[in-house]
């Protein structure tokens, strides 16, 4: 903000007269530095006290030279003081209504409850989908710390419908109770279920009775970070390549230059009656089929050359980010 640089530039500049006025004040007239810097401020500041001490001619013309540029940088800095502190109030008002009106547009968006550790986490995932997300916090002191990283920051209670509705969680694909306590994520999860019932709710939980109860309220999957960190140490004791190449295919992708996707298949699509073979996607795109979720069975997973690919199947597959796009396309492609 330029009226905030001007603040420290001229903050700067009167801090340096200050100690220009005290040493001229004390080589000029022979004053000790306090009455030199005495005489300095009270010149700066116009409150108009008697001279400390006589002043000699010289001192007078150097005092004459301190009143014009002291006072003067002291009403500059007033004013810049006064025009940050406007321009302050216009982007926080007006940020904000910005914010809410771009928010009022979302649709097929997700919520994430909670600006915790977890709720950044998956706040940072879809960022590089990318997807839309709005993140509501009821902390203002965190949710203004993160508010940069996150624009789409939200300041409320996410147990209150008011404030579900403000995100639009009539209109979102999912939400993320990630809030600090299971009783907040369970109140979040009743209350998120009840006005919008085909969303797709995912909840933290820390204790682990509070996993049924979650799930009793709506949950569709609930997912405990104290027991996935469990599992995680203990595999990587037993199987540590195997949990270097998840970290690398899900986490770290960059590094392996692949990675993990379901991609639907839509009824117009060439995939759509063909066989892993003769669909062709490992010879033409070079992506491999992990797995096939066909809606109302369980995971296929590796496939034979031989099964078929049907409309509205969800393909699990690996391959490099922009043929693993491309494939996207033509799954999604229009008659």
């Amino acid at each position: 903000m330029r009226a905030l640089r001007n603040v420290k530039f001229l903050a700067t500049a009167i801090l340096l007269l200050l100690v220009i006025g005290a040493l001229g004040f004390h080589f000029i007239e022979g004053w000790p530095l306090f009455d030199g810097l005495y005489m300095t401020l009270t010149t700066f500041t116009t409150i108009g006290y008697q001279e400390v001490h006589p002043l000699s001619h010289a001192g007078r013309v150097f005092n004459l030279f301190m009143i014009v540029a002291g006072v003067g940088l002291v009403f500059l800095l007033i004013g810049s003081l006064t025009q940050a502190l406007i321009e302050f109030e216009f982007q926080q008002t007006f940020g904000r209504r910005k914010m809410e009106r771009e928010i009022g547009r979302l649709s097929d968006h997700y919520i994430i409850c909670g600006a915790g550790r977890v709720g950044r986490s998956v706040a940072h995932e879809l960022i590089r989908k990318p997807a839309s997300f709005v993140i509501i916090e009821g902390n203002q002191a965190k949710a203004e710390r993160f508010r940069e990283e996150f624009p789409y920051m939200m300041i409320g209670d996410a147990t209150q419908e008011a404030v579900l509705r403000q995100a639009r969680i009539e209109h979102a694909r999912g939400l993320v109770a990630a809030t600090t306590t299971d009783a907040s994520n369970t109140y979040i999860v009743l209350t998120a279920r009840a006005m919008n019932p085909k969303l797709k709710i995912i909840a933290r939980a820390s204790e682990e009775d509070a996993e049924k109860h979650l799930r009793t309220a709506g949950a569709d999957v609930v997912v405990s970070p104290y027991t996935f960190a469990g599992h995680r140490i203990a595999h990587s004791f037993l199987r540590p390549n195997v949990v270097d190449f998840i970290d690398v295919a899900m986490v770290q992708q960059e590094k392996l230059g692949l990675e993990i996707e379901e991609i639907m298949i839509e009824p117009s699509s060439p995939f759509a009656g063909q066989t892993v073979s003769g669909s062709k996607i490992r010879q033409d795109l070079g992506i491999i089929v992990l797995a096939i979720k066909r809606p109302g069975e369980p995971m296929h997973y590796n496939p034979a050359s031989n099964d078929k690919i049907e409309a509205g199947d969800y393909l699990i597959v690996m391959g490099p980010p922009e043929q693993l796009r491309r494939m996207e396309g033509i799954a999604g492609a229009r008659a």
